[in-house]
């Protein structure tokens, strides 16, 4: 009788995932994921909490999804950062402010808050 070795390997490859996931977050400098999260968290700049539970903010909001496991949501960083400059590019009828259509955060402030929202 042959012996099924399927399992091993998909036991494997989620466990690879997650390992270049945390490589991808470990490229951001601390600076930068500080600064990321400072304009994630700031009510007159990205005030993300509005609208997502992120894990360690105070009062988050409800009407978007909650910002977790977000390298494993969004693989390819460009992807994400499109997203968070202008969700309406994705989806029209998005009520997600477009963060860099709009100039309310430039650009190093977007890659920041990308980095930032990489780490968790």
């Amino acid at each position: 009788m042959r012996q099924n070795n399927k399992r091993p390997a998909a036991c494997l490859f989620p466990a690879l995932l997650v390992g270049v996931f945390h490589v991808a977050a470990a490229n951001a400098d601390d600076a930068t994921v500080a600064l990321g999260k400072q304009v994630a968290f700031d009510s007159g700049k990205g005030n993300c909490l509005a609208c997502h539970m992120i894990p360690g903010g105070e009062s988050p909001g409800n009407i978007g999804p909650p910002l977790l496991a977000m390298s494993a949501r969004f693989p390819e960083r460009a992807v994400l950062r499109a997203q968070v400059s202008d969700a309406t590019v994705r989806n029209p009828d998005s009520i997600m402010l477009p963060f860099g259509k709009h100039h309310v955060l430039s650009e190093q402030e977007l890659d920041a808050v990308v980095d930032f929202l990489y780490t968790l």
